[in-house]
């Protein structure tokens, strides 16, 4: 790697540079933060479980450690990208390994059950959008929901909605019901399985990427095509003896029916919605609800 030419080359969120290097030297960095990020976000749910008695810190650090698990499936899509395209790609992916709207969305992905990737992008560009409409029939007109319900929970802050009134944003979390623990959530059991079949370390890197190169996830892929290269990555990882014996079936069977398609095609950029769209979209609700065609008949 070139010796630091400025300032800002010196410091952390620098995962770029991981694009000007060798497909190698990619992996070899990958397989070495994996661990680091699981660690990281198994520190962070166990000290959330460890704090019942403060629902808001729990799920303060709750929304941390599944952030660094969404870090760890953006990696893991950099490596199931064929090595044809990675090139390509590994730039803009790297952008969402700092982007909290993206690392948002990719844990909200990890409950979805598309047929296939057209639906999944779908999914993600409704759920991109900057603002939405809410209630029975739309009527209020509200921030994109990841965002705001991250922000909400960490910050005290000043708000306005579409009156103009500015009011203040209490941070609170009182439903402890809600909470996921003691059950681990979704997107960590997936990186656990992944840590446990051995897809972390340096050998397996290399054979999931190559399980996963054969098919290039950028339209019609369905899940079914995603369960069977899972599979295969599966029996080659057990066919090199790296599986933990640790691990169980199910570990085996949330890889090949819960770790979600593989999403280096999709655009996971905040859509700015503005707010005559959102009025006009309003505005189109209401007469559908009430069954006016837009004919004039008197």
């Amino acid at each position: 790697m070139p010796e630091a030419q400025k300032s800002s080359d010196i410091g952390m969120k620098r995962g770029r540079v991981i694009a000007n290097m060798t497909p190698d030297k990619q992996l070899d960095l990958i397989a070495e933060g994996l661990p680091i990020l699981m660690k990281s976000a198994t520190d962070l749910l166990n000290a959330a479980i460890a704090l019942p008695g403060h629902s808001r810190a729990s799920k303060i650090l709750e929304g941390h450690a599944l952030e660094e698990a969404a870090k760890i499936l953006i990696l893991m899509d950099i490596v199931r990208c064929p090595p044809k395209i990675r090139p390509s790609l590994i730039g803009p992916m790297m952008r969402l390994f700092y982007d909290h709207l993206a690392r948002l969305l990719y844990i909200e992905a990890q409950h979805w059950r598309p047929m296939d990737l057209n639906e999944l992008r779908t999914y993600v560009n409704n759920e991109r959008r900057s603002h939405y409409l809410e209630g029975y029939n739309g009527e209020y007109i509200l921030p994109n929901s990841a965002t705001s319900t991250r922000e909400t929970l960490l910050y005290a802050d000043i708000i306005t909605y579409e009156e103009g009134d500015p009011i203040w944003s209490e941070p609170s979390y009182d439903d402890p019901e809600s909470l996921t623990f003691p059950q681990y959530p979704t997107p960590w059991k997936t990186c656990e399985a992944l840590q446990t079949v051995g897809a972390f370390t340096r050998k397996g890197l290399d054979l999931v990427s190559s399980a996963w190169a054969e098919v290039d996830f950028s339209g019609e892929e369905t899940s079914g095509q995603s369960s069977e290269l899972a599979y295969n990555m599966l029996k080659s990882l057990e066919g090199e003896n790296l599986i933990s014996e640790n691990a169980t079936n199910d570990h085996v069977g949330h890889l090949r029916h819960s770790w979600q398609l593989p999403m280096y095609r999709l655009d996971f950029k905040r859509q700015e919605v503005s707010l005559e769209e959102l009025k006009e979209q309003r505005e189109a609700n209401f007469w559908a609800e009430v069954g006016y065609d837009g004919q004039d008949y008197y």
